[in-house]
């Protein structure tokens, strides 16, 4: 009875410290937003509906993040970093609207071709996302 006390202690112990650090990660991710917002406040009012895409990106990343952390030492954990891998890709993909983006400001039309930047970054992110297979597949062999 008192072996079973000890582990459910070390368990809820061990809980509290991924909830902790979950939290301080959280809060750091958060705090860098809320300063680099500062600096992009300017381009939010040239591009128009630039502060909700970073938002909404800014809250998923963190909710991924937070969840990976609590999943910390199970194989649930390489399932969300590739989760997380594979939405920024997406989320890339679809806040460029494929790499060109266009702005119309009085009647002048800006269109810029990002095809080149976002190859890299989905590159970048594929490699995220196969470092989270190969993660889960190694966690499964130790296993």
């Amino acid at each position: 009875m008192t072996e079973e006390k000890k582990d459910s202690k070390k368990r809820l112990q061990g809980f509290i410290r991924k909830a902790l650090k979950a939290t301080i990660k959280g809060v750091l991710f958060y705090g860098i937003y809320f300063v680099l917002s500062m600096f992009l406040a300017p381009v939010s009012e040239i591009v128009p509906g630039f502060q909700q895409m970073i938002e909404v990106f800014v809250m998923v990343y963190i909710f991924l993040m937070i969840i990976g952390e609590l999943t910390a030492g199970t194989i649930f954990h390489h399932f969300f970093n590739g989760a997380k891998a594979l939405f920024v890709i997406l989320y890339l993909i679809f806040a460029l609207n494929g790499g060109t983006v266009g702005v119309t400001v009085q009647n002048v039309n800006l269109v810029v071709d990002l095809h080149l930047f976002l190859v890299v970054a989905i590159l970048l992110g594929l490699v995220g996302f196969a470092k989270s297979v190969l993660q889960a597949i190694n966690f499964l062999n130790e296993k």
